[in-house]
């Protein structure tokens, strides 16, 4: 028997998908396989050796129950599962090569993680099919066994199983917080361990606000003693990690004052004149403007509706055609 306890806001989001589908489907969707899904169900990353990652797999999965297409999202999932699939954990190795036809890393990532088990969530509640819900909750229960980590008060979700634990603290990465994900788990099982992760959550990113555009690093680092920095090793940048925090706040329900820090720092610059990136250390910036998928996350932060491309820009790339398409599905959620 199919489950029946998701709520009125998964419908709702199915019918917006249905009727977002309908005008987008043969365009953007069209382009998008045309340029990064491989015959047998790989979404190829052209700017990164035509490697795949997880979180490629869920963007593609995820974009194709958007787009009410069954056939592709079975192929998708299919070849992850097949390759990706850590059976005995039920996680996905990140990073597949295939000029070497395997898994070259097999280290998780909990953001392609938690897309694949969101996307088959919607889709086995939009097609009704069982084995798509067992599975995503398979990957849920992973991902809390594996990956939420409980520190005081605290509840914080670790990029992969290996490489984020210090001694001092945790490297975390506040772009893998796909709040409507978590949400949707809530409401299809009510375990209240997504809740807590995701207050958690929003009170780091108001920690994480650096410098003197008060933006969020693409990796942060949490001491044991629940101070906040960007993390070493990476540039404290708000980048093409970062730009996913204020496109997944728009697709939840969470508190609109969770995103004034972006509405105001892109406030001080016209639309075609935001730089790409900033340093929040030092406060430097992109020599080069926002452009396409990055450019859609604004304006649909920003609400300039009207503004966004509603084309995919050629070139950009399997994850920022992603990000452009979602932010185009996000605005459609919010204007119709």
């Amino acid at each position: 028997m199919l489950r029946t306890t998701w709520l009125m806001p998964c419908l709702l989001l199915s019918l917006a998908m249905t009727a977002f589908s309908a005008r987008c489907q043969d365009s953007n969707w069209g382009l998008f396989k045309q340029n990064y899904l491989s015959q047998d169900g790989r979404i190829i990353d052209h700017e990164n050796g035509d490697i795949s990652h997880s979180e490629g797999q869920g963007y593609g999965m995820l974009l194709a129950v958007v787009n009410d297409d069954p056939a592709t999202f079975e192929k998708v999932w299919r070849w992850t599962r097949n390759t990706l699939l850590r059976p005995s954990l039920w996680l996905f190795a990140w990073r597949y090569d295939p000029h070497e036809r395997k898994v070259t890393d097999d280290n998780n990532a909990s953001d392609g993680d938690t897309l694949i088990a969101w996307a088959l969530l919607l889709a086995g509640n939009k097609w009704h099919d069982e084995s798509y819900l067992t599975a995503s909750e398979n990957i849920q229960d992973a991902i809390i066994n594996c990956l939420v980590i409980e520190q005081d008060s605290r509840t914080l979700l670790l990029p992969g199983l290996t490489g984020f634990t210090k001694d001092d603290g945790y490297i975390i990465n506040p772009s893998y917080f796909v709040f409507p994900a978590w949400e949707s788990f809530w409401r299809q099982r009510h375990n209240d361990i997504w809740l807590k992760l995701k207050r958690s959550s929003l009170e780091l990113l108001t920690k994480a606000r650096f410098g003197k555009s008060q933006l969020p690093s693409d990796w942060i680092f949490v001491k044991n003693s629940g101070e906040v920095m960007p993390a070493a090793n990476w540039p404290a940048r708000f980048s093409y990690d970062a730009i996913r925090i204020p496109l997944y706040l728009s697709l939840s329900d969470a508190q609109q004052h969770s995103m004034e820090n972006f509405r105001h720092f892109w406030a001080g610059y016209t639309r075609n004149d935001t730089p790409a990136w900033v340093d929040v250390s030092d406060n430097e910036r992109a020599s080069y403007p926002m452009s396409g998928g990055i450019l859609a996350v604004r304006d649909l932060t920003m609400g300039d509706y009207p503004q966004m491309e509603t084309s995919l820009r050629s070139g950009e790339g399997y994850y920022l055609s992603a990000l452009h398409m979602l932010s185009l599905f996000a605005a459609s959620l919010k204007t119709h």
